[in-house]
């Protein structure tokens, strides 16, 4: 049977996971060549399949240090795979085709619709363009911006190279960072105190997560409010209070002993990087358990749909939210900004908040179970890995081997998630003959 063939009888849902999974492994296989590593240092296939799965889903949760572990053909590698992982297998495929004059057909058309969860599938040549023009005018920028404190600080070769390693890996909300050549997986805490520094980052980060389709809707109606669609309305405001509420929560909580401004831009930046983003300004076992569980809820959340950013997506807790609303004051539907929302999104909501908590659970359980270490540090690597965001207690590297496949696992997840709602389609689309008679089950 041909490529072709195969190709033809994958469903949208099959490809885009089967398209994943081969990325993962071609970059475990070139990682694990002697050629990737410092010193040709050997590296296991686990280590190697752990650090390609993180950086093709854009988590972050690392094995190895990547600045002194990984050699510039391994952080090239490392950096490819997050560029194609943050944008998507099938968009980055479905962009050579564009830009190589290829066709594209009907099939390739809704497969892309399904990739990037576009409402959709007319239009979808256009909006890949924006998308690939977008990240490129954002990461271009971003490069700009950090080339003048990285040039400063390390010079000119090693100041450009930190600087587009670190805006691609911000924009595409992965974490990897290459500032633990002194100071093992030392992140940004270097730079904890530099607005300029933390405001580029989090600019990055932001753009990244909120979602291609909200940009293109913000910059086809000039930023016009009443014009926007509802779905970037609610993307923007929910965004705005899961960055805003929880950074006076790590102010009130955190950095007593530092001054005014650096509080204000520690606490900022937590906010910030936690919705799958991975790098951080402060050491994380120094915060308080209160802070790490707010941490863990901002991570299981993520951004927003069709972005760079894993979780369970803005949208899909606003719904839930409204939902509970609705129900609260009586009323016959859930509504939003004068629009009623289907009863099958809010469904699909539920369904996602039960598997996701589920997940947790399980992995937190099986985690703790297994490494004989607190709940609470398992549960932060588990929303992590789920949420594809990066950050750690410093667990990560000590962890055996069950341990790191369940990450592995729970990171390919995070990153298709949004996708397996689909889990459907697995068993095809069933449609119901007829009603069942309605029985009355108490609750609460």
């Amino acid at each position: 049977m041909s490529m072709k063939s195969i190709y033809r009888k994958l469903s949208p849902f099959q490809i885009i996971t089967v398209s994943f999974s081969l990325l993962i492994f071609l970059g475990a296989v070139l990682l694990s060549l002697p050629l990737s590593t410092e010193g040709h240092a050997p590296v296991s296939f686990l280590d190697a399949l752990f650090t390609s799965c993180s950086a093709v889903c854009v988590t972050g949760l690392v094995v190895k240090n990547t600045a002194t572990f990984w050699s510039p053909f391994g952080k090239v590698v490392i950096l490819s795979l997050i560029q194609i992982g943050g944008l998507g297998v099938v968009t980055s495929m479905i962009a050579i085709s564009i830009f190589t004059g290829k066709r594209i057909g009907l099939r390739d058309r809704n497969l892309m619709q399904n990739a990037v969860n576009a409402p959709k599938i007319g239009g979808i040549i256009r909006f890949t363009r924006f998308l690939l023009l977008f990240t490129l005018a954002a990461e271009i920028l971003g490069t700009v911006l950090l080339a003048i404190p990285f040039v400063r600080d390390f010079g000119l070769r090693s100041g450009l190279a930190k600087a587009v390693f670190h805006s691609i890996s911000a924009f595409c909300n992965a974490g990897f960072d290459l500032f633990g050549d002194k100071i093992p997986f030392l992140s940004l805490v270097g730079y904890r105190g530099d607005i300029a520094v933390n405001a580029v980052i989090m600019g990055l980060i932001v753009a990244g997560g909120l979602g291609f389709m909200t940009w293109e809707d913000l910059l086809d109606n000039h930023f016009r409010w009443k014009k926007l669609r509802v779905q970037t309305r609610l993307v923007l405001v929910v965004s705005a209070v899961l960055i805003l509420v929880p950074a006076v929560l790590f102010a009130f909580l955190e950095f007593h002993g530092e001054g005014i401004k650096t509080r204000v831009v520690l606490s900022l930046f937590q906010s910030v990087t936690t919705r799958t983003a991975g790098f951080n300004t402060a050491n994380l076992r120094d915060m308080s358990e209160s802070s790490r569980l707010v941490m863990i809820v901002l991570m299981m959340i993520g951004g927003s749909s069709g972005s760079t950013a894993g979780g369970l997506k803005t949208a899909t807790i606003a719904v839930v939210i409204l939902a509970a609303r609705s129900f609260l004051k009586k009323k016959k539907e859930v509504g939003v900004f004068g629009r009623s929302i289907s009863i099958r999104i809010v469904y699909e909501a539920f369904t996602l908040l039960i598997l996701y908590l589920g997940l947790l659970t399980a992995g937190t359980v099986i985690m703790s179970a297994v490494e004989k270490l607190p709940a609470m540090d398992c549960m932060f690597e588990c929303a992590s890995a789920l949420g594809t965001v990066g950050l750690s207690t410093g667990i990560t590297p000590s962890l055996r081997g069950a341990s790191r496949i369940l990450l592995i696992l729970y990171m390919y997840f995070g990153r298709v998630g949004g996708l397996t709602l689909a889990f459907a389609a697995l068993f095809g689309d069933r449609s119901e003959a007829g009603r069942l008679p309605e029985e009355k089950i108490v609750v609460g």
